[in-house]
């Protein structure tokens, strides 16, 4: 890449970590299938004063979804599930599920399936003020108190609890961002009779060589988890501290909760083998993980006009649509960065972020660690840096 692009790029997460914005960060771009930048500037812990690195280790959060897209993905091209599959076949808590319609719970008008999963239409919700949500808060506050006890709950229990939360819409009627994708995880539990953590680490982590990704991380990996920091009101950052969604802050035990929408943590260069493996159509370094149709189908926006409505009222992401799990560019002239329709990526809520381009040939991937970051203007600038330019 050339030296002033290199440049502006230091110079830009400089301000962002001199400013306070974030404590440390590293960030990378592939081309073409070749790693064309890479740089870490910043802490991943400032109260010791130990640096980011390229192996330091981040909690993926929502990040973690894309992984489960295609672990769904795999199931599919093998014949093991049908997308309209109702989800009481894998989950029976799914089973005579209630809908909230004018305040009062009514029965759904059919079931929710896999495929409302995939496209978050299913009613299930990250909490809010509705029943659905109120609920929904409720259930993570019992995963949550049962997190470090003597009986901590299973991503199988947690999915049939669920199911006995009323939804927040009529299946396929909406978009609204929820608790779907770890829904999904304990699918995969039930068709292939594995814990979700062993079926990914058997057929996505090991063919991939991602050795540093999972849902808890070994004692002699834990001095490289990078910590999280959320700004203190005053202009600087704080430490945080605490769990949340069900994942162990610390991640230093193996969780009976594997949290398919929020529990992997990975390293920028893990995630890149996981980015390039899509943007080669499904195969890296002669491993085959999904076929060029199915990988097309992943990262195809999915959504109706109807459910559409639903993912306009997110505003950072104009000019996008929603299908498996990911965001995809529909429209660059809306968008409020610059970038390329079919573009595809998510993001987590520490700030974990990748975007694959194929029309440029283009991936970006950004490691973070701070609260409620999720897409970060630091974020966009450096993206529009590199897409403004490569």
């Amino acid at each position: 890449m050339e030296t002033n692009i290199t440049n502006l790029l230091k110079k830009t997460l400089k301000e962002s970590i001199d400013n306070k914005e974030i404590a440390g960060a590293n960030f990378m771009v592939i081309k073409d299938g070749k790693e064309v930048f890479y740089h870490e500037d910043g802490l991943a812990d400032l109260e010791l004063g130990r640096p980011i690195a390229r192996d330091s280790i981040f909690r993926l959060y929502s990040m973690t979804k894309p992984v489960t897209a295609t672990s769904v993905m795999m199931l599919l091209e093998r014949g093991d599930i049908d997308l309209f599959d109702p989800v009481s076949r894998y989950i029976p808590g799914f089973k005579n599920q209630r809908v909230e319609l004018n305040g009062e719970l009514v029965p759904v008008s059919r079931e929710v399936n896999i495929h409302d999963l995939l496209n978050m239409t299913s009613g299930l919700v990250y909490g809010g003020t509705d029943k659905a949500g109120q609920q929904t808060d409720v259930l993570f506050q019992k995963l949550g108190s049962r997190l470090y006890g003597e009986n901590p709950m299973s991503t199988m229990e947690f999915a049939n609890l669920l199911g006995q939360v009323p939804l927040s819409f009529e299946p396929g009627s909406y978009w609204q961002y929820g608790t779907s994708a770890d829904v999904l995880g304990a699918i995969v539990e039930a068709v292939t009779s594995m814990r979700y953590g062993e079926f990914l680490e058997k057929e996505i982590f090991e063919p991939l060589q991602m050795k540093d990704t999972g849902f808890w991380l070994p004692e002699e990996k834990r001095n490289r988890l990078a910590k999280i920091y959320q700004d203190d009101g005053e202009g600087g950052l704080k430490l945080y501290a605490e769990s949340h969604l069900g994942i162990g802050h610390q991640m230093d035990r193996k969780p009976a909760f594997e949290s398919g929408g929020a529990g992997l943590a990975s390293t920028i260069e893990d995630a890149a083998k996981f980015t390039t493996m899509l943007m080669n159509q499904g195969s890296f370094n002669g491993v085959q993980l999904l076929k060029p149709r199915t990988v097309q189908y992943l990262t195809s926006a999915a959504l109706t006009d109807r459910q559409q409505k639903g993912f306009d009222t997110w505003d950072s992401l104009c000019g996008h649509s929603y299908g498996n799990l990911m965001r995809i560019m529909t429209d660059p002239r809306q968008a409020g960065l610059i970038g390329s329709q079919g573009e595809y990526g998510w993001d987590g809520w520490l700030g974990a972020y990748f975007s694959n381009s194929p029309q440029d040939g283009l991936t970006i991937l950004f490691m973070i660690q701070k609260k409620d970051a999720g897409t970060m203007a630091i974020t966009r600038k450096l993206r529009n840096i590199v897409f403004s330019t490569l």
